[in-house]
């Protein structure tokens, strides 16, 4: 009876299957089949290493497959040594070629001993090879034979097994990844500072390609008055540390703190230069820490004004419009709101956004008790762009240019109306554009003529539009505005009013066709980055003085619409038949016209009478009332704002930051959906990091992406990356971006 041998593999060795594993120590490879060790051979040596293999495919230990994947060597190398053998016997191996050299004519011992050097400061091979001015297959056949040495391509390089090995050890000490205990006891007794960054050789780290994003993520704010506002952090975890994870999560679509236990800690530790991210309780707290006391508000009003000061051109065009974030937890009953995605209402709260003309957000406001979009741009919005708002012309220059204005607001058909246009324009000199309300009949198509629109975006389309000016509104809040109409092709005309009068029509129509673009952003930002996300849990009292809507005017404003709804349409009946009488031929036809149009007459009579009373009860009573003195069954609560107030914060950088990359890859064959979709697959693609702490130079090897166009498009971004020269924070050591398709063997 023949006894199977159990696979007992001693850890920490490389499998290649089952039964087949490798070990390396001490500059010597060790293969074992079970437990047993069959062959051994020095780390470099090359001629053995290929007499192994063919003998391990030969003997059927392994598979072809098998050996490709665990060493990731080429397929024609493993069948050229199969061959060899086969054909020649062991022997071949270890016997010169006739009219070899023992050195090259091209790589000779001075190139050698320069390409040596250039290796060992971190360049690619690519970059040795241009660098040199050799081919790159020259310099790759020095390598194999052991004439150079390439370290990040070494065996001595930490792989994922081998780091999970330490990983898992770590956790029977002071916990899963935890590796550099000393620092972290230090912190523990009060005694540090904070972990300082300290990267380390590692290979194939998931999710390592969003730390191209660091640049974008730096510069668009992510640390730029971070101590100022925020305040600094106790314990093992810096500042810095915290915005850098909460941002790549993002980037990541890793939506919640929860779901950051899905994710290797260690790994995710890597791209922060630490041993590990803190666990979900930790991180939490370091959250609550960084949203106390309105720091995170105030953080979001500087990153705000930077944003505004680095694009002016951009702050001088703002869209503005609500979005309602809805609630269905049972902390509280918030009012019901209309939300036009669901078309239905449902309770929540409303955020109003801040844009520019591409999408970018500048800053949003919270609105629980939602007083509407006119008067929270009125109390709100309007204050604090005239204040933050840079290079607005000065009163001297807004004397002398009638028609010129501070900047310029753009909002949907919720914000249409003339006596807010005429206050805007009259008190601050700022313009305003929505979409006409009542545009009245249509113009004659003679008078549209086609132009050539360039879009925010850069893109340029062709447009039928007429312009005319128009009185807007009645009584004293009429005013004389710029009515300008685009012609579809299905005949359709597109109104919008503006009092934007320095502006071409063309730039007019390309500002408020552009509204689109924060569409997109709300939808985008709900699906990849969820900021409709409850952040903590909890709620608040509203201040006594706070100003809230009267329940008792909203259900008389709510029964004067409806009964105007009916007198309307009563009305609009009755002129019809007084319009087109009824024959008088003492038919029972005739008799029923007549009592019909009697019970309307009745009818318009009753509710005009009904609508005189509401109309009466309506000015008694008051719109707006205290807080205090709501009824009990009307109040709410206010669901805790700050930690979301810091998420939102890091989620528009975070935003910024890819929108801005998506500049750079977008092209002629690449559109900006396209560009996102790419940058999506990059954060989520593994990469080596190959720290230099000798020339100050930290590499990110990016592993190659689905296609040859995709991995153009993304060498075209590491350039314009490479060229911005930031360093890591908390190091020295500038960031260098490559493909691996660029630096591999």
């Amino acid at each position: 009876m023949t006894q199977l041998m159990l696979p007992f593999i001693s850890p920490g060795v490389t499998n290649i299957n089952h039964l087949v594993s490798v070990w390396e120590s001490e500059g010597r490879w060790t293969y074992f089949f079970g437990i047993h060790p069959i062959y051994t051979h020095k780390s470099d040596d090359q001629r053995m290493f290929r007499l192994t293999i063919a003998n391990l495919i030969e003997s059927g230990a392994c598979r072809q497959i098998e050996i490709i994947s665990a060493f990731g060597i080429s397929k024609i190398s493993v069948i050229r040594a199969q061959r060899k053998l086969r054909k020649y016997g062991p022997e071949e191996f270890f016997i010169e070629r006739r009219g070899s050299r023992t050195g090259g004519t091209i790589l000779t011992p001075e190139v050698l001993e320069r390409a040596q050097n250039l290796l060992d400061t971190g360049l690619s091979r690519k970059e040795v090879a241009e660098e040199l001015q050799v081919k790159y297959d020259t310099l790759r056949k020095a390598i194999c034979d052991g004439r150079l040495k390439d370290a990040f391509h070494s065996k001595s390089t930490e792989t994922k097994s081998e780091r999970t090995v330490i990983d898992e050890q770590a956790a029977e000490g002071m916990g899963t990844a935890c590796t550099r205990v000393v620092e972290r006891v230090f912190a523990a007794f009060g005694d540090s500072s904070g972990a300082p960054v300290a990267f380390e050789t590692c290979l194939d780290v998931p999710k390592g390609g969003v730390l191209c994003a660091l640049p974008a993520l730096l510069t668009n704010g992510l640390l730029e008055g971070a101590e100022q506002f925020l305040g600094t952090l106790k314990g093992y975890y810096k500042l810095f540390h915290i915005l850098l994870l909460l941002a790549f999560m993002a980037l990541c679509r890793i939506k919640t703190v929860e779901q950051i236990r899905g994710h290797a800690p260690g790994e995710f530790g890597k791209l922060l230069g630490l041993d590990r991210i803190p666990e979900v309780r930790c991180l939490r707290q370091k959250i609550k820490a960084l949203s106390t006391e309105n720091t995170a508000k105030r953080w979001a009003s500087h990153l705000s004004r930077y944003w505004m000061d680095a694009n002016t051109q951009a702050a001088g065009t703002l869209y503005i419009d609500g979005h309602v974030r809805v609630y269905h937890g049972g902390l509280t009953k918030p009012p019901r709101r209309y939300v036009s995605r669901e078309r239905l209402c449902l309770r929540g709260t409303t955020d109003y956004w801040v844009n520019d003309a591409i999408g970018q957000p500048f800053f949003v406001i919270e609105k629980a008790i939602d007083p509407g979009m006119l008067k929270t741009i009125d109390k709100d919005i309007v204050p604090r762009l005239l204040n933050d708002i840079p290079n607005q012309p000065s009163q001297d220059e807004l004397i002398a240019a009638p028609e010129k204005c501070r900047f310029i607001m753009v909002f949907d058909r919720e914000g249409y109306s003339p006596a807010f246009f005429r206050k805007m324009w009259e008190k601050y000199r700022i313009s305003c554009m929505t979409y006409h309300k009542h545009p009245g009949s249509d113009w004659p198509e003679e008078w549209f003529h086609e132009y050539e629109v360039m879009m925010p975006n850069g893109e340029c389309v062709t447009m039928k539009l007429a312009e005319m000016g128009s009185k807007v509104g009645t009584g004293k809040n009429a005013m004389w505005m710029r009515e300008i109409r685009k012609l579809t092709q299905s005949g359709h005309q597109t109104s919008l009013i503006s009092t934007a009068f320095e502006l071409k029509r063309t730039q007019v129509s390309a500002r408020m066709f552009s509204r689109w673009c924060q569409e997109n952003f709300f939808r985008y930002m709900m699906e990849h980055f969820a900021i409709d996300l409850l952040q903590e849990y909890g709620t608040e009292e509203f201040p006594d003085t706070e100003q809230v809507v009267n329940p008792a005017w909203r259900i008389l404003e709510r029964k004067r619409n409806s009964i105007q709804n009916k007198l309307r349409y009563r009305q609009a009946r009755f002129g019809e038949m007084a319009m087109h009488p009824q024959i008088n031929d003492n038919s029972k036809k005739y008799a029923k016209w007549v009592n019909k149009k009697a019970n309307l007459f009745e009818e318009v009579e009753q509710y005009e009478a009904e609508l005189s009373k509401v109309k009466v009860k309506i000015k008694e009573t008051s719109k707006h009332i205290t807080w205090d003195n709501l009824e009990d069954q009307d109040k709410f609560l206010h669901l805790l704002p700050e930690r979301k107030r810091l998420m939102d914060t890091v989620k528009m950088i975070a935003y910024r930051a890819e929108t801005s990359m998506a500049g750079i890859l977008k092209s002629e064959t690449i559109d900006m959906p396209a560009a996102r979709r790419l940058l999506q697959d990059l954060y989520l693609t593994e990469a080596d990091i190959l720290p230099n702490p000798n020339d100050k130079v930290l590499t990110v090897r990016v592993h190659n992406a689905s296609r040859p166009a995709a991995n153009k498009a993304l060498n075209q971004l590491f350039n314009e990356l490479n060229s911005a020269k930031l360093c890591y924070p908390g190091t020295d050591m500038k960031m260098k971006y490559v493909l691996a398709l660029s630096g591999s063997g």
